[in-house]
């Protein structure tokens, strides 16, 4: 009987260097007249540089498939999956949540993985619909499911906090591959389960 596998991802390396990150992080506040020469600022540059390495850096992770056994065919979903990203453009964060469902093939995917995926795409400079399509299309080359479906709902600081400053608006992004965008009750039954999910989140 064939076995649990498993795929190592280690994420590229733009070589972070967080000497050079701290010394920029201090002329950046500087230029904006943030004192950072002593006192409780004195380590803030360095606590920005490691806060964006960390924002901007995926976890190395395991990816670990099982046989379908049972030959299940209808929906996994993984609802309420954290997102912290970066807006690309404004270098502030956009968070939120994500919902992944596949329509299994010949293998399975440990639950934890799908969140493991939505932060490796996540944890970069980026915006809300491409990290949503590369979830999905990563999803469907690795792991060859039926159907692969993504739902991201996020807020944006860059929109919320600056700008027009729309308090607690929610971007809504959704990618839709194989039989989730080809067969209509598979997708009726994806994005009613996905906007169940999001109704039922706590405000």
């Amino acid at each position: 009987m064939e076995s649990a596998t498993a795929l190592r991802i280690v994420p590229p390396s733009d070589g972070v260097d967080l000497v050079r990150a701290e010394r920029a992080a201090a002329a950046f506040l500087d230029a904006l007249g943030v004192p950072v020469g002593g006192g409780a600022t004195a380590a803030t540059p360095r606590r920005m540089a490691r806060a964006y390495a960390e924002l901007l850096t995926p976890r190395p992770f395991a990816l670990t498939t099982f046989p379908n056994d049972e030959n299940y065919d209808e929906l996994v979903l993984a609802s309420g999956i954290p997102v912290q990203s970066m807006c690309e453009h404004h270098m502030l964060p956009f968070v939120g949540t994500a919902h992944v469902g596949y329509l299994p093939g010949d293998r399975i995917l440990g639950l934890s993985k799908l969140a493991r995926v939505v932060e490796l795409f996540a944890r970069r400079a980026q915006v809300q619909e491409r990290l949503t399509t590369q979830v999905a299309d990563w999803l469907q080359s690795h792991l060859h499911p039926r159907g692969v479906g993504v739902v991201v709902e996020a807020e944006h600081l860059c929109m919320t906090l600056r700008g027009v400053r729309s308090g607690g608006t929610s971007t809504t992004t959704s990618t839709l591959r194989g039989a989730l965008r080809e067969d209509a009750r598979s997708r009726a039954e994806f994005l009613a389960l996905t906007t169940a999910a999001t109704s039922s989140r706590p405000r």
